[in-house]
């Protein structure tokens, strides 16, 4: 949810009251709202007061409006600004449209590497395959910007690899506003199959694949929220799908986003694995369909980053965007690939 109050008498404290719905509980009642009062950065309400279906938050407002979210938000028109202003302030970032989506939406994108140089890895980072998880956005900003940025590491991540990154998969879910997850007929990250039935999976199909046809094509990032209680973890596939050279890099890579990803949002190596026995629909998982459709070194994940903690800040999204970023850089520089 995501809504502006108008009206508002500088001073005045704002009640507002969310319950009822199919997703109760944790999932659509944070501990902590979010609001704004420029609807660019966003703040942090006090803690909720909670009754068994409802969740209250008060927040003392000095503007006469302010937006209120369940989390920071990222739309359409973010993505699109995000991927302009780094094409347009970068050399080393180029704007692209990815495809339309199912209801006519354009899908961003922009690709980042070293201008002029020649890349030896490809990387594919994408967010919201399910809308309602708008932290995956901002970890993606948060990586973005700093790939751009002049951080002697960056500069060089940027001449080894070729990034992409997609801000926004979901986009219809998005701008509907509604979670995308378990939709029908499948929710995007259910949807990677031979024949997708959405038009964003599909581009990316066809992208990865051109990539590792290429040979350059080496990490895939999902970038998630999870359920509310769950701190930050990475999901690999199964192991029974991964060829030894990807085991190696999985381990090698978790290795160094240990060390990277320090907080105050921190991995700490917690890893899970989604097969047969985390869904039915397994097989058609994003990071399961690149492992089985690129080469044995290439290593897929999923990040999920926590939502439903004090630590859950706009800053601090982004902060994780830029120590993923310094992990697939060190993950580059140390690794052997087979």
């Amino acid at each position: 949810w995501y809504f502006k109050v108008e009206g508002i008498k500088a001073g005045e404290t704002v009640t507002i009251d969310v319950g009822g719905g199919k997703i109760g509980g944790g999932w659509a009642h944070p501990q902590r709202a979010v609001f704004s009062t420029d609807n660019v950065t966003w703040l942090q309400t006090e803690p909720a007061e909670a009754t068994k279906s409802r969740r209250i938050y008060r927040q003392k407002i000095d503007a006469e409006h302010a937006w209120f979210a369940w989390g920071p938000a990222f739309v359409q028109q973010h993505a699109q600004e995000l991927c302009e202003r780094l094409a347009k302030t970068s050399p080393h970032a180029s704007a692209f449209e990815l495809c339309k989506s199912r209801d006519g939406h354009a899908v961003p994108g922009v690709r980042i590497t070293q201008k002029g140089g020649e890349p030896k890895y490809g990387i594919w980072l994408n967010a919201r395959q399910h809308a309602w998880e708008s932290g995956g956005s901002w970890v993606g900003r948060g990586l973005g910007e700093w790939l751009v940025s002049d951080d002697p590491r960056a500069e060089e991540l940027r001449k080894k690899a070729l990034i992409v990154l997609v801000p926004i998969m979901d986009m219809d879910s998005v701008q509907r506003g509604a979670g995308g997850k378990n939709q029908k007929p499948q929710d995007h990250n259910r949807d990677w199959s031979d024949e997708p039935h959405w038009p964003e999976v599909r581009a990316a199909q066809k992208e990865i694949s051109a990539m590792n046809a290429a040979g350059k094509f080496d990490m895939y990032v999902d970038l998630h929220n999870p359920g509310p209680t769950d701190r930050m973890h990475i999901f690999v596939p199964p192991k029974e799908i991964c060829a030894e050279p990807g085991l190696r890099n999985i381990a090698e890579f978790m290795r160094c986003a240990q060390a990277e990803i320090s907080g105050p949002l921190r991995f700490t190596g917690h890893v899970k694995f989604s097969g047969a026995n985390y869904d039915k629909n397994w097989e058609k998982m994003s990071k399961n369909w690149v492992t089985r459709h690129t080469a044995k070194h290439v290593i897929a994940m999923t990040l999920e980053t926590p939502w439903n903690v004090p630590e859950s800040t706009q800053e601090n999204y982004q902060r994780v965007g830029k120590e993923l970023g310094l992990a697939i850089e060190r993950y580059l520089r140390e690794k052997i690939r087979e």
